[in-house]
């Protein structure tokens, strides 16, 4: 069983709102991590893929990393110490977009990291952890 599919069935949620949940997550995760996202794509090797099918942000041609209110927030949260919050109010907008509340977002990390945990990598893992948890 491949993360999408495994996305579906742990939360019940359509085909495009995993793999767009699951791209705007890697997304953010390629952006933190840089070069040490080929490792991520060695344990979820659809990762690129799933990338171009996160929903962008119409109003600047999908390049803010979150923007608007929500980026802000995220902003905000992060110089207040809650580093893994603000990383994921970065998110909530493209869920929102998807259909999905900014709730999901903690369940579709939690089987991402089972799936990547389950895999065996545990580089990946604390890879993702660095990125996706909050400190």
């Amino acid at each position: 069983m491949n993360i999408v599919e495994e996305i579906i069935k742990q939360l019940g949620v359509s085909k495009e709102q995993a793999e767009g949940g699951l791209g705007l997550i890697l997304k953010m995760v390629k952006e933190k991590l840089g070069g040490e996202f080929s490792q991520v794509g060695q344990a979820i090797p659809e990762a690129n893929s799933l990338i171009g099918k996160a929903p962008t942000d119409d109003a600047d041609g999908g390049s803010s990393g979150g923007g608007g209110l929500m980026g802000m927030l995220g902003g905000m949260a992060e110089k207040l110490g809650l580093g893994g919050l603000g990383k994921l109010a970065e998110l909530a907008g493209g869920f929102q977009k998807l259909g999905l509340s900014a709730e999901s977002i903690q369940k579709f990390i939690t089987v991402v990291m089972a799936f990547v945990e389950k895999s065996g990598s545990t580089v990946v893992k604390d890879l993702l952890a660095k990125v996706l948890t909050a400190k």
